[in-house]
């Protein structure tokens, strides 16, 4: 089956911030992003085909919380829209779905999440398995931790690997980093992503309304998601087929060699193990944005990712792109999208 060209066209996300006001429900943080979209593509609420949310209702604390959001939508004339328990990037796919079924020409998904509202590790524990894990209420942060020590144990990576990753990020000297003390062994304050409140959205078209809207398209020339087991015993965690199983589906025969590299890593041994799994040449500039360590905004991470690479493209920085999406504890799921500035079509 031959996919038709479709591209990324707008991103716009609100600011990645540690506590904000407003209601859990993402309104106050979904409507400038959608005003922004408005404006920089010249277009209307009513020219979008296809919305699509990602959420949770356990972050939020309230039931149908993606149906409070729609108040930022508005309420008339109605709209086509769905909605993912899932990062944005997963309601992006759907969207991406749609278009390509050729029922719309635009579409815009959205992602939001305020984890200052709520217990963040009892939210997130609950993502493990039921039976096993869950009952014992694991601190993300020492997930993070195992997943760390296991690669570490295995030499996948190094201490100082990891310090590189938070220097490049931060721009503070790796044996600056490398001489702080343990937060939660061994992981350093810099090798953990703060949780932030934020939300995201970002605009697809086909090929032709595309290039009716934007100078610079970024064509999505690949797309695959891939989950690993939920029993971590059952894996390896120093590794992430699940991504390198997503990123050879989604690269297909093309280089590796891209200009930009937009990894969600919660840790920063989780963008190490990302990398490796992606075979990305050391070439590639990885999280120019500064990527999840900057702000760890749960279920608008991901669209962000994506959004990020696309503007690469978008603003003429880059020619092709990958953005990498996780789900779920210890990089349980992942999603890899490439593109590039020449559409290339899409099998």
């Amino acid at each position: 089956m031959t996919v038709p060209e479709i591209a990324v066209v707008g991103f716009a996300h609100s600011p990645n911030v540690v506590g904000s006001h407003g209601t859990t429900n993402g309104v106050e943080m979904l409507i400038p992003c959608f005003e922004k979209l408005y404006a920089q593509l010249g277009i209307e609420r009513t020219d979008i085909g296809f919305w699509c949310s990602g959420s949770s209702d356990y972050l939020a604390g309230r039931a149908f919380s993606f149906i409070s959001a729609v108040d930022s939508i508005g309420a008339m004339p109605p709209i086509n829209e769905s909605h993912v328990e899932m990062d944005g990037a997963w309601a992006l796919y759907e969207a991406y779905a749609k278009v390509a079924s050729g029922e719309v020409d635009l579409a815009l998904a959205y992602g939001f999440g305020k984890s200052s509202a709520s217990d963040v590790d009892l939210t997130l524990s609950m993502q493990t398995d039921p039976y096993t894990v869950a009952p014992l209420w694991p601190h993300s942060h020492s997930l993070g931790a195992l997943q760390a020590r296991a690669g570490l144990d295995a030499g996948a990576f190094s201490e100082a690997d990891m310090a590189a990753v938070a220097a490049r990020t931060t721009g503070t000297p790796v044996d600056e980093l490398l001489a702080a003390d343990y937060r939660y062994h061994p992981l350093r304050a810099h090798d953990i992503a703060p949780f932030t409140d934020a939300a995201a959205a970002v605009v697809i078209a086909t090929a032709d309304r595309a290039r009716e809207l934007v100078a610079n398209p970024a064509f999505i020339t690949g797309w695959d998601h891939r989950i690993d087991s939920p029993n971590f015993g059952a894996r390896d965690l120093a590794v992430s087929p699940s991504t390198a199983l997503a990123g050879d589906t989604a690269f297909g025969d093309r280089s590796r060699a891209v200009d930009v590299a937009e990894i969600q890593a919660a840790f920063t041994h989780e963008e190490l193990i990302v990398k490796n799994a992606l075979r990305l040449p050391d070439s590639v500039r990885i999280n120019p944005s500064g990527g999840a360590l900057t702000g760890n905004s749960l279920f608008s991470a991901g669209l962000q990712r994506i959004g990020y690479a696309a503007h690469a493209i978008l603003s003429g920085e880059a020619g092709t792109a990958v953005a990498h999406a996780a789900g779920g504890p210890l990089l349980q799921q992942n999603m890899v999208v490439t593109l590039s500035s020449a559409a290339e079509g899409q099998n």
